[in-house]
């Protein structure tokens, strides 16, 4: 394990009356040190804690089977409101029908001063309209192609900041990816 040697080197020389000093040829052997080190290491390695993915929850849809019709669901259309995200942080939004709409389409942006806004009002008049807080707003948001994935992200901590209840992602309609081209 560890060795120390502390030989002289040759020792005293007859004939000669001078008294040398003793040159030490000292060898440390840190072969018990180097283990030692490397244990440490891997032990520190495996118990601590990387830091961990963060995820966001996502409701999916059950499986549908296929031999089962799909259910069209009636929900008014002043409980819906579409928002569409294009390319280049574009952001429009309407309530209702995109045919008919009840209100909209109106530009819009990201953020407290943006889009933020028209939820948080939507969110609190449609159960009050209502009088049933489980009749509350439902939002669809459409995304382009060239959406960026950050603007996808915004618009669902959009979501969990004004506490939206119900929401879904589906494609965008050839109309309303006009209706997002339309206004270059």
């Amino acid at each position: 394990m560890a060795e120390l040697n502390t030989d002289a080197g040759g020792g005293k020389k007859k004939g000669s009356g001078k008294v040398r000093s003793k040159k030490g040829n000292n060898k440390v052997d840190l072969t018990a040190m180097v283990d030692l080190a490397f244990l440490l290491i891997t032990f520190f390695m495996l118990t601590t804690s990387l830091s961990k993915p963060q995820s966001m929850n996502l409701g999916m849809p059950d499986k549908q089977k296929k031999d089962q019709p799909e259910k069209d669901i009636e929900v008014a259309d002043d409980r819906t409101m579409t928002i569409l995200l294009g390319e280049n942080n574009k952001v429009k939004w309407y309530m209702g029908q995109f045919t008919s709409p009840l209100e909209g389409p109106e530009d819009s942006s990201y953020g407290k001063a943006g889009i933020r806004q028209p939820i948080l009002e939507k969110v609190k008049s449609v159960p009050a309209k209502y009088g049933d807080p489980k009749k509350g707003l439902i939002v669809i948001i459409k995304l382009d192609k060239k959406t960026n994935y950050k603007n996808m992200v915004d618009i669902l901590d959009e979501m969990a900041i004004a506490k939206v209840p119900t929401y879904a992602i589906v494609d965008l309609t050839k109309e309303e990816k006009a209706l997002l081209d339309n206004n270059d």
